[in-house]
This record gives structure tokens, C-alpha cells and sequence, in this order.
């Protein structure tokens, strides 16, 4: 059976392009989580959190939707790893208690954000670290001209270095973009890099680096110096998408076929030299 994506939150059925977004940043996660208590918010269908327990002391997942919650809990067992059904803004953990916490996507889908930074200061420790990131509203949405229905309030550049300054003493910004796999790129190196774009008429230099999507690093002690850029190759999710598309056409293929023969008088003609014999047969079972 096919499955069918809303597009509101990654499966792992989904092999595209946002798959490897996601994927590239809970790699570049693994970096800060190693042997710590780390908090996931909006885990959604549980991957993430998954993948960062076979590195962190411990996990827990927190997401809204209790579906997606008790999805995850049948679907992911490791002893270092839960999931919680709460609320960005209301997160069901004790005060002071993780050393990280993880916010992948989650600020564009809802407008509570001062509620939401003031609880993960709550639950974070003294020296704890949030990573985080969120669409760029102008280069995903305004110059794309794209309207993502499941985003309730999307920011600028500025706004959300602005929202995590406001908590955070010692900041990180960086940018990611797609390229048939994930570019992530700290702020103050994106000049440096120089990405082509073109087909076999013409090769030219983009006109700027344009990230559709914005990260951050943040806490309140002096964070440990990270200016590496990273790329995260999608080949395997690119192999996999075509394996999808394959199937879907075999599929319809093989429906559009049984239409075709249903609908032809060959078939037609035999299903009325058929009948009779069919109805003597039924007849024949009932007395029976």
C-alpha cells in the first residue's frame, strides 16, 4: 500500500528533497549531543529522536499530536529513549533538566514564540544549548511565491536572529539550502562559496546565496568554536524517490490495463457469453 503525505510533518516514507533537509540537520546535531539528556520538540512521527538516542544519554520526544505520539512509542524502542504528548509552549518536562534541546521546524507552525523560547529556557540547564531552525520567510516563501498551508507565522532573517538573541547570550547563525543533497554553511562563511547553477546551454554563478532555510546554535555560556561546513549527500534519498515513482507507475499501469480490458468489447462480449453460465451455477449452489 502506498501512503499518502499531508506534507505537514516528514515520515519516513518521504523520500525527497525534505528528507534530506531534516536528516542533514539532526546530523549536524549529533556533534553537540553525545552523552547528554536531550529534549526533541515537535518530534513528530519519532525518527529524529530515534537517531540522536544511539548518541545521547537520553531522548525524549515531545509532539502535539497524540496520534503521531503513540505512533512513535510502538514504532521506536530504546531504553534511553520516550515520547510525550505537549506543547511547544507547555513542555512536559522538569525545570533545568536537559542539556540540549532540538526545535526543527516547529516556530512557522505556530505564533506563540516568546512563550515557546521562555519554556525552553525553563527546562534547559545553565550551560544547556538550543539548536534550532526555521524556513527564511523571504527566499521560502516570498520569492518563491509559495504558500506552505500548515505554517501559521513564518519569520524573516532578522526576526528570528532577533528572537533567539533576545534569550541567548552566545549565538550561531547558519543557512541551508538543497542541492540534491543539504548545504549547511556558517553565517559569517557564506561569502566565501560561490554556487553554479545552469544545464548544458549555460553555466553561470548564482546570482547570491539565497537560503530557504535559517539555523541556530545558542546558549548562554560560550559555545565551543564551530565553523565547519557541512554537506549531507542525497543520493540514498534520491535512489529511493525514484524506486517510489517506479512503483506508483507500475501501479498505475497495471489500473489503467484492467480498465482497458474491462471496458473493450472482447471483454464485454465474453462477460455476456459468460453470465448465463455463472447464474445456472449460483442456482445450482443454492439447492444445493
Amino acid at each position: 500500500m502506498i501512503k499518502t503525505w499531508t506534507g505537514e510533518r516528514l515520515e519516513t516514507f518521504v523520500n525527497k528533497d525534505t528528507a534530506t533537509q531534516h536528516l542533514h540537520r539532526y546530523a549536524l546535531a549529533i556533534d553537540f549531543i553525545k552523552g547528554k539528556r536531550v529534549l526533541d520538540i515537535a518530534s513528530g512521527e519519532g525518527y529524529g529522536s530515534n537517531l540522536m538516542s544511539k548518541y545521547a544519554a537520553g531522548v525524549i520526544g515531545v509532539d502535539i499530536d497524540e496520534a503521531a505520539i503513540n505512533a512513535a512509542i510502538e514504532k521506536y524502542k530504546a531504553g534511553n529513549l520516550e515520547f510525550r504528548l505537549g506543547k511547544a509552549d507547555d513542555i512536559p518536562v522538569p525545570d533545568n533538566s536537559m542539556d540540549v534541546v532540538i526545535s526543527f521546524e516547529t516556530l512557522e507552525h505556530h505564533d506563540r514564540h516568546h512563550e515557546m523560547m521562555k519554556e525552553i529556557k525553563r527546562v534547559l540547564r545553565n550551560d544547556g544549548i538550543l539548536i534550532m531552525s526555521t524556513p527564511e520567510k523571504k527566499a521560502y516563501s516570498d520569492d518563491a511565491r509559495h504558500v506552505n498551508p500548515f505554517h501559521v507565522k513564518e519569520l524573516y532573517l532578522h526576526e528570528f536572529k532577533d528572537l533567539i538573541n533576545n534569550y541567548f547570550t552566545d549565538v550561531h547563525f547558519y543557512f541551508q539550502d538543497i542541492f540534491k543533497g543539504s548545504l549547511i554553511i556558517p553565517e559569517n562563511e557564506s561569502t566565501k562559496y560561490t554556487i553554479y547553477e545552469g544545464d548544458f546551454r549555460e553555466i553561470n554563478p548564482a546570482k547570491s546565496f539565497s537560503p530557504k532555510y535559517v539555523l541556530s546554535i545558542a546558549s548562554d555560556t560560550a559555545l565551543p568554536e564551530y565553523k565547519k561546513m557541512s554537506a549531507f549527500n542525497g543520493q540514498n534519498i534520491l535512489i529511493m524517490e525514484q524506486q517510489e515513482l517506479l512503483e506508483k507507475n507500475r501501479t498505475q499501469v497495471r489500473e489503467d490495463t484492467i480498465r482497458w480490458i474491462k471496458s473493450s468489447w472482447s471483454f464485454r462480449i465474453g462477460e455476456a457469453i459468460v453470465a448465463p453460465a455463472r447464474m445456472v451455477k449460483k442456482m445450482i449452489r443454492f439447492k444445493k
